[in-house]
């Protein structure tokens, strides 16, 4: 399959778990080793043989040429969990579209893949993972969990996440917050993709569920997911539009060009507020842009993993 060919069907992935080995296939190879020293559960590097020691890894074909006994260290497997959680509220459905390709994802497909690309790469270091989705309910719950079986049972939520119409309802993402966060008992390393989309009065009572998640010594990291060249720069031309609310289904009809630059302060002030309050929070805040690749998502994970451990 090549990477740019259609991946959503019938409001389905074609393959999610080949085109995220794909992808990250694509982003180990583009890693400089010293960064990320033992990131791949296969073979790490030599060190001396201590007697006594298992001969189990023992580098027969380094001891027939320096005539000295090393053995093979391997990246151990540890107990890492991570816990996926998926905001597919309405707004995660924008922009809407009947087909996705890798170049052209709307923003609860963006969060899939990136979802399943990370699995992927849980799979590689043999790490726990758990899901949550939410939407105007509690859509799915999963604990962390290493199995394969566990894994392919993920993929296959994720693939029906899409395939679901979903209906223009709002949603009260602190409720379900909490709800999570009642969950996950054990420290995990928490992942959380949401466009973050709330008026003033939700967001206190979002951060308030948020320091929630963090409350078992738990690392979050928000991957606030958004359209850049529509839902920040505002670019849609200059030719009348009319604009739906995703959530309430209120229309407006206007010329982007005429409040864009209003539009642009207000939301470049909430986009910097939420950064100011996720730090002051502990919580690792990563802007996922859809028409961006998967590395910064991937590379968030590697970088927060060597922290947690």
């Amino acid at each position: 399959m090549q990477l740019e060919q259609e991946i959503h069907k019938v409001g389905g992935f074609l393959n999610l778990e080949l085109l995220a080995t794909q992808i990250v296939e694509g982003f180990i190879s583009g890693l400089h080793k010293s960064p990320f020293h033992g990131f791949s559960s296969e073979f790490a590097e030599h060190k001396v043989y201590n007697q006594g020691e298992s001969t189990r890894h023992i580098d027969w074909k380094l001891f027939a040429k320096t005539d000295k006994l090393y053995t093979k260290r391997y990246e151990e497997e540890t107990n890492l969990r991570c816990h996926l959680i998926l905001d597919n509220s309405a707004s995660m459905h924008f922009p809407e579209m009947k087909g996705q390709s890798l170049q052209n994802l709307n923003k609860v497909g963006f969060s899939v893949l990136a979802s399943a690309c990370l699995m992927q790469i849980l799979k590689k270091q043999r790490d726990a993972i758990g899901l949550s989705i939410y939407s105007d309910r509690y859509e799915y719950y999963a604990p962390e969990k290493g199995s394969e079986r566990h894994r392919r049972m993920l993929l296959h939520v994720l693939e029906e996440t899409l395939s679901q119409p979903k209906n223009k309802t709002e949603t009260s993402t602190y409720t379900y917050l909490h709800q999570i966060a009642e969950k996950i008992k054990r420290r995990s390393l928490i992942f959380f993709f949401s466009d973050m989309f709330q008026d003033e009065v939700e967001e206190e009572k979002l951060f308030e569920a948020l320091r929630h998640l963090k409350f078992n010594k738990h690392e979050l990291v928000l991957f606030h997911v958004l359209d850049k060249e529509k839902e920040y720069n505002f670019n849609f031309g200059e030719d009348p539009q009319r604009f739906t609310d995703v959530e309430t289904g209120e229309k407006m009809d206007l010329y982007a060009d005429n409040v864009k630059e209003n539009y642009q302060k207000q939301v470049e002030a909430y986009f910097d507020n939420l950064k100011l309050k996720c730090a002051q929070y502990g919580i690792k805040y990563v802007q996922a842009d859809i028409n961006a690749s998967f590395n910064k998502i991937l590379s968030t994970y590697l970088v927060e993993r060597q922290k947690f451990v």
